[in-house]
């Protein structure tokens, strides 16, 4: 098992590994706190954090630049789905979906999410890179935009935030040999499109400077969405909140 830091409270996990690499501590580390006053989503959203669900951060320090340390969103996505696979009975497995870029779903409601952040560039590499993770194990929020849903909601009781961390932690074992030692992103890539929710099915991407819609086409090389408008276009995206189905967003 990766070293371990645990809190009771903390404000973010994700916090906490700035501060490991402001220090210039080595990774990898789990960073792993029973409740946090501070979580957070992309751009800035509020993460809820009750105690019961699994709040923690990966902390790494990769040596390879800033495109490279982008990919491991995927990587992480990746072993978020098979951590969380191997804790559900059969049944439950197959609706266990990926949604761009860093979402996981169950049945088209999300049950994990994932924050990468990093250090500015130090030279040619970033310094340091902050895996986020929240997986609703007990609880999850109600009246959000996009629904969401529980271990616990689905039927799967018991299960413990130390046993999401051991899946996790043998899962990223596995990804992480993969994307440095074995075939790179593009292995990642193929893997990541295998379980992705959606693909070849009609889309909104939402943009901070509007909606798009088409059919999801797939992942470009860099990890960019591939939309193909309506107009036969193909359109890349590299940031935005996908919906599915017509309509949507």
């Amino acid at each position: 098992m990766t070293d371990i830091r645990r809190f009771d409270e903390i404000d973010s996990t994700n916090e906490e590994a700035r501060r490991l690499g402001e220090r210039g501590e080595q990774g990898p580390v789990w960073i792993v706190a029973a409740r946090q006053t501070a979580g957070r989503g992309r751009r800035g959203r509020a993460w809820e954090s009750p105690s019961g669900n699994f709040m923690g951060t990966l902390y790494l320090t990769p040596h390879c630049g800033p495109r490279e340390a982008g990919e491991l969103s995927f990587v992480a996505a990746l072993a978020v789905h098979d951590a969380v696979s191997s804790l559900l009975p059969p049944p439950l497995r197959p609706a266990l979906r990926l949604k761009w870029p860093n979402d996981l779903l169950h049945e088209r409601a999300k049950l994990a999410g994932i924050l990468l952040e990093s250090s500015g560039v130090a030279g040619a590499e970033v310094a340091w890179v902050a895996i986020g993770m929240g997986i609703n194990l007990a609880v999850h929020p109600q009246g959000l935009e996009y629904p969401a849903t529980s271990l616990a909601a689905m039927g799967v009781s018991g299960v413990t935030p130390d046993d999401a961390l051991a899946a996790l932690d043998a899962a990223f074992t596995r990804w992480l040999a993969v994307w440095r030692d074995v075939q790179g992103f593009a292995a990642i890539r193929e893997a990541w499109l295998k379980r992705a929710e959606g693909v070849g099915g009609r889309i909104a991407v939402r943009l901070s400077s509007g909606t798009l819609e088409g059919a999801f086409e797939g992942l470009a090389p860099d990890g960019a969405l591939q939309l193909r408008l309506d107009d036969g276009t193909l359109h890349l995206v590299s940031a935005g909140d996908v919906f599915f189905g017509p309509g949507a967003g």
